[in-house]
């Protein structure tokens, strides 16, 4: 359930983001004569494509009539247009977001995600920084009052119930462990690549593979060393970790991954970790990361969440679900009466729309066009 929420809550913030802060004279779009800039569009771009996979797969800018590139720049002009729309909406009602606001809504966000630190790290992988997370959670809390405003948001009790009882699964809980590790990286593929790449002369394969397994048994011994010390002394292990492992994503947390289940880890680490006791250091643990030392600390049988730890869960879910109906209907009625202009037709949706439907038409044979004015007939009957 707290996945659930937690989706649809960064799902509304995204939707909401408005790419403030950085001011050109230069109007790509005008809502209500109300100007959305070429530097807004830029660092709203920017930033989807650093946090889309497709973002690695090259420069996608560089081919700017490219199908995933226009996928996502209609993501990005439509999240503009909802935003200004919503943005004056807000506006005609008086609609204000304090400080207070904004920080009632990050604590919410700190304990959703398990702590302060949790949610620093999340926001780092997402390449967010805190200042533009904060700027998102007062577009967030903004949208909820809107939202609010535009109709009683009200979640009842019997909503609730119905809830739990029409989704079983969502309250299923699997067996779960919860333990720290400590990686010692080690891997033969990576260690023969550096040592090929980085090597003075050439060797021969006799020689790189002994060299090779040389230093894979080097990391074997420096990670039996570590656990020997610890199953010895489990209270030094979070000062291991931060001191010895080579994961930075848990090293400065004491090598906590918190609670997880089975099919989170890689099979040999999962066989040790759930069949350990809890309070036990393990042996030396080898995967494909290298040598792991495990220090198991809690189980958690699997089960069903009950109805009166799931309530306040689902309360928040379905009031968000409410809260994204009620601003769906306001950008309908919104867009209905406003006055948009395209300063530069390449901005337009439609035009975006046509060329993404040429180039699967291409690709298909003309099938996404057939498909098109299919639905358009369906509809009209």
């Amino acid at each position: 359930m707290r996945a659930s929420k937690l989706l649809v809550t960064l799902a509304l913030s995204a939707v909401l983001f408005t790419g403030c802060g950085i001011k050109s004279q230069n109007a790509i779009i005008k809502i209500n004569d109300q100007a959305i800039t070429q530097a807004e569009y830029d660092k709203l771009m920017d930033r989807s494509i650093s946090q889309s996979p497709f973002g690695k797969m090259g420069d996608l800018k560089g081919n700017k009539d490219g199908f995933l590139y226009l996928m996502m720049e209609q993501n990005v002009i439509n999240q503009l247009i909802i935003t200004e729309l919503l943005e004056q909406e807000a506006k005609d009602r008086g609609i204000k977001v304090t400080g207070k606001d904004v920080d009632e809504a990050l604590k919410k966000s700190m304990d959703q995600m398990g702590g302060k630190d949790r949610l620093i790290e999340v926001l780092k992988l997402n390449n967010i920084s805190v200042a533009d997370f904060k700027k998102d959670l007062k577009n967030q809390v903004k949208m909820q009052k809107l939202a609010n405003s535009a109709g009683k948001i009200e979640v009842s009790d019997k909503e609730c119930e119905k809830f739990y009882k029409e989704n079983p699964d969502k309250f299923q809980n699997p067996e779960m462990v919860r333990a720290s590790h400590i990686l010692v990286s080690a891997n033969a593929w990576q260690i023969q690549q550096d040592l090929t790449l980085d090597g003075k002369r050439k060797m021969e394969e006799a020689e790189l593979k002994a060299q090779v397994e040389a230093k894979m048994a080097d990391k074997k011994a420096q990670a039996e060393k570590l656990a020997k010390e610890l199953k010895a002394d489990k209270t030094k292990f979070a000062e291991y970790a931060q001191k010895y492992s080579d994961d930075p994503g848990t090293a400065k947390q004491g090598g906590d991954l918190g609670f997880f289940p089975k099919e989170a880890m890689v099979p040999e680490f999962t066989k040790v970790a759930f069949e350990s006791k809890p309070d036990t250091v393990s042996d030396v643990v080898k995967t494909q990361f290298g040598y792991h030392i495990i220090y198991v600390q809690d189980r958690r049988a699997a089960g069903v969440t009950p109805y009166d730890k799931a309530q306040n869960g689902i309360r928040d879910y379905l009031t968000t679900e409410k809260q994204i109906k009620a601003l769906d209907d306001l950008t309908a009625a919104a867009k209905k009466k406003a006055k948009i202009e395209y300063m530069d037709e390449r901005y337009n949706p439609e035009v975006i729309q046509k060329k993404l439907t040429r180039q699967v038409d291409d690709a298909t044979g003309g099938q996404a066009s057939k498909v098109k004015e299919e639905f358009k007939k369906r509809n009209k009957k």
